[in-house]
């Protein structure tokens, strides 16, 4: 089936689930989290709550989805996660876990959840977030999401993308921080392949949402980064 053709049941798929009666359809959930170490910020914070409701506007606007105006905020030891199919998780190198949590994220997961990992920068904080989720999936491997692949398109066509920096870099002429250089998205998937984690490494989506308005923050990113976020929820929704 062409891929254009897709997009368009796609479509017509939220379209109709528009009419069903629901208050709202989605909701932006934020995972709320103990942080490791000495850390004594709760690094879940932020962006928030700027990015969720600039980024939920937007959603809104270019999607048949009833979007929820604000976000909401849930922790992985309650039951009420089950409810919002699309999560979203930053500062995650600093993501600590209870067992209890690690058991009801992988049981999120795969009973269709999708979480969107966000604002992690580096070697170590990349080392520290992936001893987490081997934890949750000692069995699947994170691997590259590639060029081709169904979250890149959709809805938009994003099979060419670039880092997507926080505001601070930028103020200083950078596009990385904390030795992050390189872009990767990477993801971890079941065994049907739906991608089940995205994970936006040595990047800042959450900051390109939150500074929407702030005419120091390039448009050109901030478009890439609402159509970037708006296929994972779209894919997250159909999936």
């Amino acid at each position: 089936m062409k891929r254009t053709t897709v997009r368009a049941l796609l479509l017509a798929a939220l379209c109709l689930t528009g009419t069903a009666g629901q208050a709202h359809e989605f909701s932006f959930a934020r995972l709320v989290y103990d942080v490791s170490g000495h850390d004594d910020w709760p690094r879940w914070r932020a962006d928030w709550p700027e990015a969720e409701t600039h980024f939920s506007r937007g959603l809104d606007r270019l999607t048949a989805l009833d979007v929820a105006p604000e976000g909401v905020l849930v922790r992985m030891n309650s039951e009420d996660v089950f409810d919002y199919p699309w999560l979203y998780a930053v500062e995650v190198g600093s993501l600590r876990l209870s067992e209890q949590e690690t058991r009801q994220l992988r049981q999120y997961l795969l009973r269709g959840g999708f979480l969107m990992v966000d604002d992690f920068h580096g070697q170590y904080e990349w080392q520290q977030f992936e001893q987490v989720m081997l934890r949750v999936f000692p069995d699947r491997s994170i691997e590259e999401i590639s060029a081709d692949s169904e979250p890149f398109h959709v809805l938009y066509d994003l099979a060419e993308r670039e880092q997507i920096p926080g505001i601070r870099a930028l103020m200083n002429g950078r596009t990385w921080e904390k030795g992050g250089r390189f872009p990767h998205w990477r993801g971890i998937a079941d065994d049907a392949g739906r991608v089940m984690v995205a994970i936006n490494f040595n990047q800042d989506i959450g900051d390109a949402w939150e500074h929407a308005d702030d005419v120091r923050y390039p448009a050109l990113l901030t478009t890439q980064a609402y159509r970037l976020g708006v296929n994972y929820v779209v894919y997250a929704m159909t999936h």
